[in-house]
C-alpha cells in the first residue's frame, strides 16, 4: 500500500466524519422546507454551521458553506469587490469604479489568481501584486505604500499552499484598517493545523474547505464577518447569506465532525506535526545534501515540507517515488499535470530551472514515524536517477 504524504491536497476522511455522513445520507428532507422532515435536515444543518462556527472562533450567522474552497474565494473577491463598487442604478460601467484597485500577495492560489485576472478583464478591476521575500512573506512596506482609499479590498493566504510560509495576518489587517479596507485570508490550507480566530484576526472575510480537514470534498465555507457586505455569485432562494440554491445537509453535517475534530487538541497535534516535519527535513538534508528547503524556515505549516533539489525534474522525482510507493506533490494538485515551474517559487526570487526541481511532502493525522523514515530511506536514490541527464533515459525506457 502507498505512503500518503500529500495532505495539502486532499486528506482522507476519519472513520468518524465517514459514518457521520454515510448516516446524514440516509435522512430525507429539504432544510428550507417546513413540514417536520424538512425541519429536521434544518436542525442538522444549522447545529453542523455552529460546529463549523466554533472552529474558527466566529458565529454561525457568519458562516456561509460552500461548494468547497474555490468557490468560497470567488465570492469573496467578488462579492466584496462587488459590493464596493455599486454603481448607481442601471448603470453599467466598469471605468466608474470608485475603489477598482485589488491588492493580492505575489504567489497566492490559482483560486485567488485566475478570479482576480477575470475581474480584469470583465469588471475593470486594477490587480496589483505585492511581492513577498524568499521565504514566501508579504512586503508589508510595499502592502502599506500601495494601500489608499481607492482599494477595495486585500487578499492573501493565510499559509501558502505550496511552501508553507505563515502570513502576518494580524498587521496585513491592521494596515489596510487605517484605510477602511476589508482583507480576505484563504485559510484553506492553514485550517486544522494553526490556531484561527476568525473574529480577533479582524478580517471581513475567510475561505476554508472541508477535504483538506478529514472532511467531504465539495464542501467548503465562507466566513462573512456582521460588518462586511457581499454580493451573491449565485442567485435564486436566497438560502444563505450571499448564496442561494438548496444546502447539503449531509454534507455539512460530515464538515461539522471534522472541523470539531480538526481543533480539539491542536495544539498537541501541531506539535507532533512539527515533530514529524523536522524529523522529514533533517532525514532529507541528511541523506541528500543538496536539497534546499524552500518557505520560511520556522514560521510555516507543521506539516509542510516543501524542497528544490538542483539538477532534478520535479516531475521525474514524483514518478519515482509514486513508483516506490510514496504519494506526494511537486505543488499544487490543481495545477498538476500542467509542466510549468511554479509560480509560488518564482514570486520568491527562484529562476525557471531552479523552480522545476520542486518537492512538496505534506503530513496529516494518519502519518507515522515510520512512514517519514520509510521516504527518507527511499528519497536519494530517486533523486540520483531523476537528474536533468538521466530524465530523457527514463522517458526512453518508459516509452518501449
Amino acid at each position: 500500500m502507498a505512503i500518503y504524504l500529500d495532505h495539502a491536497a486532499t486528506s482522507p476522511m476519519t472513520p468518524e466524519v465517514l459514518t457521520a455522513y454515510v448516516s446524514a445520507l440516509g435522512v430525507v428532507g429539504n432544510p428550507a422546507s417546513i413540514h417536520s422532515q424538512g425541519q429536521n435536515a434544518k436542525r442538522m444543518l444549522e447545529e453542523a454551521r455552529e460546529r463549523v462556527a466554533a472552529s474558527l472562533g466566529a458565529d454561525s450567522v457568519e458562516v456561509t458553506l460552500t461548494s468547497g474552497g474555490t468557490e468560497a474565494v470567488n465570492l469573496a473577491l467578488k462579492g466584496i469587490f462587488w459590493a464596493r463598487n455599486a454603481a448607481p442604478k442601471g448603470v453599467v460601467d466598469a471605468a466608474a469604479r470608485p475603489r477598482p484597485r485589488v491588492l493580492i500577495a505575489a504567489g497566492e492560489h490559482h483560486a485567488t489568481i485566475d478570479a482576480v485576472e477575470w475581474m480584469a478583464r470583465a469588471e475593470g478591476a486594477v490587480i496589483e501584486e505585492i511581492p513577498v521575500d524568499e521565504f514566501g512573506v508579504i512586503d508589508l512596506r510595499a502592502l502599506e505604500a500601495a494601500l489608499a482609499d481607492d482599494v477595495s479590498l486585500v487578499s492573501l493566504l493565510w499559509a501558502n499552499n505550496e511552501v508553507g510560509t505563515l502570513q502576518p495576518i494580524t498587521e496585513v489587517v491592521r494596515l489596510a484598517s487605517r484605510h477602511g479596507v476589508p482583507v480576505h485570508a484563504d485559510a484553506v490550507s492553514a485550517y486544522g493545523y494553526v490556531p484561527i480566530d476568525f473574529h480577533a484576526s479582524g478580517l471581513a472575510a475567510l475561505s476554508v474547505s472541508a477535504h483538506k480537514i478529514g472532511g467531504p470534498v465539495g464542501t467548503g465555507a465562507l466566513l462573512i464577518a456582521r460588518s462586511a457586505t457581499v454580493v451573491p455569485l449565485i442567485h435564486g432562494g436566497n438560502q444563505q447569506r450571499g448564496r442561494s440554491g438548496t444546502q447539503d445537509a449531509a454534507g455539512a453535517v460530515a464538515f461539522g465532525v471534522a472541523a470539531t475534530a480538526a481543533v480539539a487538541e491542536l495544539d498537541e497535534r501541531s506539535a507532533h506535526l512539527t515533530g514529524l516535519r523536522d524529523r522529514l527535513i533533517s532525514g532529507v538534508r541528511a541523506t541528500v545534501p543538496s536539497a534546499i528547503l524552500r518557505g520560511h524556515p520556522t514560521d510555516r505549516l507543521p506539516g509542510n515540507a516543501h524542497f528544490t533539489f538542483p539538477g532534478c525534474e520535479g516531475d521525474s522525482l514524483l514518478f519515482l517515488l509514486d513508483v516506490a510507493g510514496f504519494s506526494v506533490s511537486t505543488g499544487s494538485a490543481c495545477q498538476a499535470g500542467v509542466p510549468e515551474a511554479s509560480h509560488v517559487l518564482m514570486a520568491m526570487g527562484l529562476s525557471e530551472a531552479d523552480a522545476r526541481g520542486a518537492l512538496r511532502i505534506t503530513l496529516g493525522h494518519s502519518t507515522t514515524e515510520a512512514e517519514v523514515d520509510a521516504f527518507v530511506a527511499a528519497l536519494p536514490f530517486a533523486v540520483e536517477r531523476a537528474t536533468a541527464a538521466g530524465y530523457a533515459d527514463q522517458v526512453t525506457t518508459l516509452g518501449r
